[in-house]
């Protein structure tokens, strides 16, 4: 066991769910699955491998929900991830999964440049610290240790006032700002020291950023739906309403469809699963939850290129420009032309919304000097905003201060017959492996 609700069972309610947890007496007949993301396909996979029947209803009119490969270019077959990106090395059900299906795991691990203040410096010529790394060395460590109540005091801090408390220099403080807010979507003063913390101390190296999927990461999602039979699997399915009577569930679809069912496990955002109508009503303390618990604003800002003049193929840099961070987004696609995302979150992802194509060509021209001219190589970009997306208004879920302890439990409890999942649910919350695991967990719970 290890990381956030597992580094102690009493931490958040959670139990280490399994098949022989749950006790229902009679098996379902059908379950409906609400959302075809990774949670709600992993959650079909596990009801189809236990011969239980079951139809998915997606809103979209694709599958994969925050998964999403995009080819970039046609003729060179260049795909990148406007959404969820990276395999970590410790991200063990995905793996489990790519094995099964036969798909290929590629290193996707970068070395950082730093663009800082109008200086630029190569990886390997800036770094923390070095006092300030060992005692941060320290302080993971002795986080393991720590036992419920403990966590829950650090779960009243927000990182960067932790950081602070610890003295950290003040340029290191600018770094952590940079570097850890690319990972939970805002400025680490909106993020939980506890959420923040029990992700770095059980991370891998390049906290999980290490592997990506042959083809794009939604070649899992189309191998699953290939398996489970696409026919099960409705897109453009919108759920408008949850009817339970007794032992019955009936599902109200936007578009006049009711489907009937024994169990429905719902994987869907928060934001979509508030404006879902239930009868009876979600209970007031699930209702705050859903409404308390924040998305990240991330936005990714593709850019293609005639060459790829950034020249090392793990190319990635952070940034104090509007840009943010960059990344080689083409890495292990063999090819003249190349790709490289503009990944910021916050302030700077709205930014990126809001204007359009024009501002965004001259911003990552302009953040990317140091590297080279882009405008010689530029061809065109395509913009991702998950801020603005209509479902999830966001790309993951964001635990604040005080909210891990307390919102999740809450999120995780059944309604009557209806199960909840998502990567907001999880061990590995804001991964891909957490949305797995989650769907294949409330699978578990629901038969």
């Amino acid at each position: 066991m290890k990381r956030r609700s597992f580094l102690g069972l009493a931490a958040s309610g959670a139990i280490l769910l399994n098949q022989s947890t749950f006790a229902h007496s009679v098996k379902p007949s059908k379950v409906v699955i609400l959302g075809a993301g990774f949670s709600g396909l992993s959650a079909a996979l596990t009801l189809f491998d236990k011969k239980i029947d079951f139809v998915i209803l997606e809103s979209r009119n694709r599958i994969g929900g925050r998964v999403f490969t995009h080819k970039i270019d046609e003729q060179a077959d260049l795909r990148v991830e406007l959404g969820a990106e990276w395999v970590g090395e410790s991200h063990e059900e995905v793996k489990k999964l790519c094995d099964r299906f036969k798909i290929q795991l590629n290193d996707n691990r970068f070395d950082t440049d730093l663009y800082f203040r109008g200086k630029y410096s190569k990886v390997n010529k800036w770094d923390f610290d070095a006092d300030w790394k060992k005692k941060l060395d320290g302080l993971l460590e002795s986080f393991k240790n720590l036992n419920s109540e403990q966590q829950k005091l650090f779960d009243r801090l927000d990182w960067w006032r932790y950081l602070v408390n610890n003295g950290i220099p003040e340029n290191d403080l600018y770094f952590r700002e940079l570097l850890d807010s690319t990972d939970f979507g805002e400025s680490i003063r909106h993020v939980s020291a506890f959420s923040a913390i029990s992700e770095y101390a059980y991370s891998s190296k390049k906290n999980e950023m290490d592997l990506k999927m042959e083809g794009g990461n939604s070649t899992l999602a189309n191998k699953i739906a290939d398996l489970i039979g696409r026919e099960k699997i409705l897109t453009e399915h919108h759920v408008e309403a949850i009817v339970q009577k007794g032992k019955s569930i009936s599902i109200k679809c936007a578009n006049g469809k009711t489907f009937d069912a024994d169990r429905v496990i719902c994987t869907v955002p928060t934001f979509a699963l508030s404006q879902i109508n239930f009868s009876p009503a979600l209970p007031k303390a699930k209702i705050h939850a859903l409404d308390a618990l924040q998305y990240a604003r991330i936005n990714k800002c593709v850019g293609l290129f005639s060459q790829r003049f950034w020249k090392r193929e793990d190319f990635d840099m952070i940034t104090d420009t509007p840009a943010h961070y960059f990344y080689h987004a083409t890495k292990n696609q063999h090819h003249t032309k190349g790709a490289l995302t503009s990944y910021s979150v916050g302030e700077k992802a709205d930014m990126f919304g809001w204007h359009g194509d024009d501002y965004r060509r001259q911003t990552i021209i302009d953040s990317i000097r140091p590297i080279g001219d882009a405008r010689n190589y530029l061809q065109k970009v395509f913009n991702y905003n998950w801020g603005q997306d209509r479902y999830s208004k966001g790309a993951y879920a964001i635990y604040g201060t005080g909210q891990w302890f307390t919102l999740q439990p809450e999120l995780k409890k059944p309604h009557l017959n209806v199960h909840f999942a998502g990567e907001h649910l999880a061990e590995w919350q804001g991964f891909m492996e957490g949305a797995i695991v989650s769907g294949r967990d409330a699978a578990f719970e629901a038969i």
